[in-house]
């Protein structure tokens, strides 16, 4: 089993050197920390007890080096909050404490260090300052145990409450895309780039191809190690190394993440459940700027809170929408925590509901408040959590890459959720898209009645153009969803297709006598022997002062006439019936059949259909266009 545990505790409570008399590795690394005795950034250690494998993440306990701190924080399972016996509980202590219950450790124990320095009494005074700080906390009924790092009283002790915890630990969820936030970076020299971090999720193996985020950058996994040893692949929860091919260090920081390529679309707009801790001096406002601390990532944000009131008092808990300053990469559920931008402290934290939000109206505040608490309520059902969605979706419907990047799920567990939501009959998949089957009945009925109104409006009009319908009716929908809706009434007799007009089953131009008149004399104009037709413009004049009618009601009936396919449009002036055009191709393949080369010029083309130049070049064009025949010169090659 793989176990990563995290110390938190005040400076010089003596966290380095716990680590250092379990391990036997001292965790400071820098020369800075070596000269003047304090941890400043990160370190890491490894131990062995049986078959439990424990990757160690040593923090700095100084204030200024909080957001140090916050970067190895946020991959732990279990915490050892560090408070020295002879100083009790420090400010450190309490605000690294707050940051692990903000980012949702579940388990840890207290170790009182410094045991050689104190008596009993002074002893039982910390413990007693302990329990008050961690009452009604994930702390409540940890171990605490005293120890002492020179004499090594206490260390067996704490080893055997390790074992006993890691055996209480839940694994860590199945259901996630595999992904690693950096938490530091260095070059091996014969190596290259090499990245550290606690596997989030999934597994990464040797081998494989991972996109680095925000970047969205292609890298190749060239070896893998955990617990110091190069392995085959690195599974969630474990330190891992990963010296990477196809970057180099220099592109390479802390806050980065690597994961599953497709997996994760970068963001700026989150929304998320907050708690603001109870002795934060003030409420967390909207529009107040913020540190916004995520995995080991730091970026500025501002904060929008999602009620009426545009605050949230401390010790009390909301919805907010932080809108970040630069791009992430972030999944629901992932956890975070909030500090103000100047002086620096730490105001609250909570857990990433959506990832890629949208700005929300004023109006909308209740609508969006039910929605993220329906989100909050399904943090281990997936399929509800991908239903919530794909209904917020509405009418445009979600891409499987798209509900991919919202839920964070790996490709298989989206594909059982689906399914069974398909199989419930309330969601439908149609050419990629999944839609609800409230949303997808809507857009139909919508379709038909469309449809149906354009008749009434314009009853020569054959129905209504294919793209007036999207424009009218799926302005807001993916052209996926467009088509299947289409698609189905089709297939249910409901609509009929013509070319690019969409009409009602059943429906009929209805022509007054006039009208029909005005058909009559167009047909007559463009019979299917006549190569040699007027301009579409004098044609419509010529009707309209035959008949008496207007130009536009005369255009509507050589409408019907296009939609029918009866006539041609080959060029914006020049109209043909669709006999003469089928005839004219049968002569054209005829006697290109008798020549090797199967080319015709203009002159022999137009001898051939008995027309002058004025018609020959359109009709020709028109050809090429339809791949009836290819230009090659000065000739037509027939196709």
């Amino acid at each position: 089993m793989n176990l990563t545990i995290g110390t938190a505790g005040h400076i010089d409570h003596g966290k380095t050197a716990l680590v250092r008399a379990l391990t036997g590795v001292d965790a400071d690394r820098l020369p800075e920390e070596k000269r003047r005795g304090i941890t400043i950034d990160l370190g890491f250690a490894e131990l062995r007890l049986g078959e439990l494998e424990i990757g160690f993440v040593d923090v700095p306990g100084h204030e200024r080096f909080v957001r140090n701190m916050l970067a190895g924080a946020g991959g732990i399972d279990v915490v050892l909050l560090v408070v020295a016996a002879d100083e009790g509980v420090m400010p450190q202590t309490r605000e690294h404490f707050e940051i692990c219950r903000l980012l949702g450790t579940k388990a840890g124990i207290v170790v009182l260090t410094k045991r050689d320095l104190v008596d009993d009494e002074m002893l039982e005074l910390v413990g007693l300052d302990v329990a008050e700080l961690t009452e009604n906390s994930f702390l409540r009924d940890a171990p605490v145990i005293a120890v002492s790092a020179k004499t090594g009283e206490g260390l067996e002790e704490l080893k055997m409450a390790i074992e006993k915890i890691s055996r209480e630990i839940p694994a860590r969820s199945d259901l996630f895309v595999a992904r690693l936030p950096i938490d530091r970076s260095f070059t091996i020299k014969g190596f290259g780039a090499v990245v550290t971090g606690t596997l989030a999720a999934g597994e990464i193996a040797e081998g494989s191809e991972l996109e680095l985020l925000p970047a969205a950058r292609r890298v190749r996994v060239r070896g893998v190690q955990t617990q110091g040893r190069t392995v085959n692949k690195a599974a969630a929860g474990q330190r891992t190394a990963l010296n990477l091919g196809g970057i180099d260090h220099s592109e390479l920081t802390r806050g980065m993440v690597l994961a599953e390529p497709g997996a994760v679309e970068p963001t700026q707009m989150i929304d998320t459940f907050l708690e603001v801790v109870p002795n934060s001096s003030r409420p967390v406002r909207s529009r107040q700027r913020v540190r916004f601390h995520l995995g080991a990532d730091e970026v500025l944000a501002r904060v929008h809170v999602l009620n009426d009131a545009g605050e949230i008092p401390p010790g009390e808990k909301g919805f907010v929408q932080f809108r970040l300053e630069r791009p992430v990469a972030a999944f629901p559920g992932d956890r975070f925590v909030a500090r103000t931008y100047s002086p620096q402290a730490t105001i609250a934290g909570g857990e990433v509901l959506d990832a890629h939000a949208h700005r929300h109206r004023r109006r909308e505040l209740s609508a969006t408040d039910r929605f993220l608490d329906k989100l909050l309520a399904s943090r281990q059902d997936a399929a509800e959590r991908c239903r919530l969605f794909i209904e917020a979706a509405d009418e445009s419907g979600l891409s499987l890459d798209k509900l991919r990047a919202k839920t964070g799920f790996t490709t298989a567990v989206l594909s059982n959720a689906l399914k069974g939501l398909v199989e419930s009959e309330r969601v439908i998949r149609v050419n990629g898209q999944a839609i609800t089957a409230d949303a997808f009945s809507r857009l139909r009925e919508r379709t038909a009645a469309f449809i149906k109104t354009a008749h009434a409006r314009d009853p020569l009009a054959g129905g209504a153009p294919r793209e007036t319908v999207r424009e009218g009716v799926f302005a807001f929908a993916d052209p996926a969803v467009f088509a299947g809706v289409i698609t189905d009434l089709l297939e249910s007799g409901k609509i009929v297709a013509e070319n690019e007009m969409l009409r009602s089953a059943g429906h009929t131009a209805e022509m007054s006598g006039p009208q029909k008149q005005v058909l009559e004399d167009l047909k007559s104009i463009f019979r299917a022997d006549n190569y040699e037709v007027p301009k579409l413009d004098d044609a419509i004049k010529e009707i309209s002062d035959k008949t008496g009618t207007g130009p536009a009601e005369a255009r509507k009936v050589f409408q019907t006439l296009l939609n029918s396919n009866e006539v041609i449009k080959v060029s914006s002036e020049f109209y043909f019936h669709r006999e003469a055009i089928d005839a004219l191709v049968s002569k054209m393949k005829e006697k290109a059949s008798l020549t090797p080369d199967r080319q015709i010029d203009v002159p022999a083309f137009k001898a051939l259909a008995g027309i002058s130049r004025k018609y020959a070049i359109p009709l020709l064009e028109y050809f090429d266009s339809k791949r009836i025949t290819a230009r090659q010169g000065d000739k037509r090659r027939v196709l």
